[in-house]
């Protein structure tokens, strides 16, 4: 990649000749469920998208942006490249767009579409430190701007991160591969005034610290179990509609105790209006990957209740709890239609993946396909796991979703049409 300064902090760069097309053909995959599923990648790497949050096709639906990795029997390093790749759904070609150093086997190149088909929006290491890259895909240029990029705003306004060298002290594979995975970079004890989820214009590529750890540790309506823990951010997420912020933090304190404390913050796009959504205990390791309703008013997350796991929402302001389904078991990765009644998530049976469709409106559950995957009991670093991470089209009709049943990942979309009807 070639690059020149055109503005402070803003680089135009040009890609190198490899982004010619490849033709394939899509696969069909033939095996036990309702909805009728075809492989979207060749087989001539290792293939994931985003996660399950984040859309992997274009605002038209015509394009995927998917991640091809170096390899996948060790962790990732600090220099090694990931490809930011477009599948044209179409006319079944893929091309390489960028290579990137910014990746990890959870989130891959963390590929993230704006308001149109023109950008495509990744990272890229700059000075140690990842930088937001947006790529034109009617010129082939890429800029990269004054800060990271964890999730792009609907109407391509700007990005929000946490910074992505941080995020392995939390949890590994989901940030910038650390240069020591065993000892990756850390903050201070406590909640930073001057470190949290920053914001970059896309227009102006003014970065500013939008919301501060520390504002959040006020919003928190208990105190931790004890003084000395140390703040970290997750997942960040706009909703679809553009209209609030979904915030994930974590605590570590020193000893281990009370794992990683996850809380889920929401508040306006421009840092206001803070709100922590309540979970009993607030302090623990109670339930997982919460997201936005598709309608954006709501939250959904997996929390135990009497011993198993369901789906439950909130309204974003905390108020409005209730179980999505009283009969439906939770789990995996759950995102739900605008509508409010299907949701897709996956489950796991050792090295045998399995979609689901649940009708929380009939308690009703499908098994949309099964399809081998993984063995999470034979890997030797649990970061190297393959989840489904399901993903709705924009429309809400297909999803696409991760497996390896001849051993190597890809990427596979499973119609629903025939099931929703």
């Amino acid at each position: 990649m070639l690059a020149a300064a055109i503005a402070p902090g803003v680089w135009s760069c040009l890609t190198a000749a490899e982004g010619r097309k490849k033709k394939y053909d899509f696969l069909p995959y033939k095996g036990p469920g309702l909805a009728p599923v075809v492989r979207v990648t060749p087989d001539d790497g290792f293939y994931v998208h985003t996660y399950y949050d984040v859309c992997p096709w274009s605002p038209s639906g015509r394009y995927l942006a998917v991640s091809r990795l170096p390899y996948q029997d060790h962790n990732a390093v600090l220099g090694d490249t990931a490809d930011v790749c477009l599948i044209d759904t179409r006319e079944q070609t893929i091309e390489t767009l960028h290579r990137t150093k910014v990746w990890a086997f959870q989130t891959g190149t963390n590929a993230n579409w704006g308001g149109s088909d023109r950008y495509l929006y990744a990272n890229d290491l700059v000075d140690g430190a990842a930088a937001c890259a947006r790529i034109d895909l009617q010129t082939g240029e890429i800029r990269l701007f004054a800060g990271p990029m964890y999730n792009v705003a609907p109407n391509d306004s700007c990005v929000i991160a946490f910074p992505l060298e941080l995020l392995d002290a939390t949890q590994l594979g989901y940030g910038t591969p650390s240069r020591d995975p065993q000892h990756p970079p850390t903050l201070p004890p406590g909640a930073s005034k001057t470190q949290g989820l920053w914001r970059t214009d896309l227009k102006t590529n003014q970065k500013r610290l939008l919301v501060s750890l520390a504002q959040l540790a006020t919003r928190v309506p208990e105190p931790p179990p004890r003084p000395d823990g140390t703040w970290y951010l997750w997942h960040s997420k706009h909703n679809r509609q553009g209209t609030r912020i979904l915030q994930i933090s974590r605590t570590l304190f020193p000893d281990g105790s009370g794992g990683r404390n996850t809380i889920v913050f929401t508040f306006k796009p421009d840092g206001g209006d803070i709100c922590a959504l309540p979970t009993r205990p607030m302090w623990g390791t109670d339930g997982g990957h919460p997201n936005w309703h598709g309608g954006g008013e709501h939250v959904i997350r997996n929390l135990p209740v009497e011993g198993t796991a369901r789906i439950c929402q909130w309204r974003y302001d905390g108020s409005g709890f209730r179980l999505l389904s009283e009969k439906l078991k939770g789990g995996g990765h759950p995102r739900i239609e605008p509508a409010g009644r299907y949701v897709v998530t996956d489950s796991f049976s050792d090295d045998q993946l399995t979609l689901r469709l649940l009708d929380v409106k009939a308690d009703r559950e499908e098994k949309l396909c099964t399809i081998r995957t993984f063995s999470k009991k034979a890997l030797q670093d649990s970061t190297l796991r393959l989840d489904g991470h399901p993903a709705f089209s924009r429309d809400f009709r297909k999803v696409c979703f991760q497996a390896a049943p001849e051993g190597r990942r890809q990427l596979f979309i499973a119609d629903l049409a025939p099931t929703l009807g």
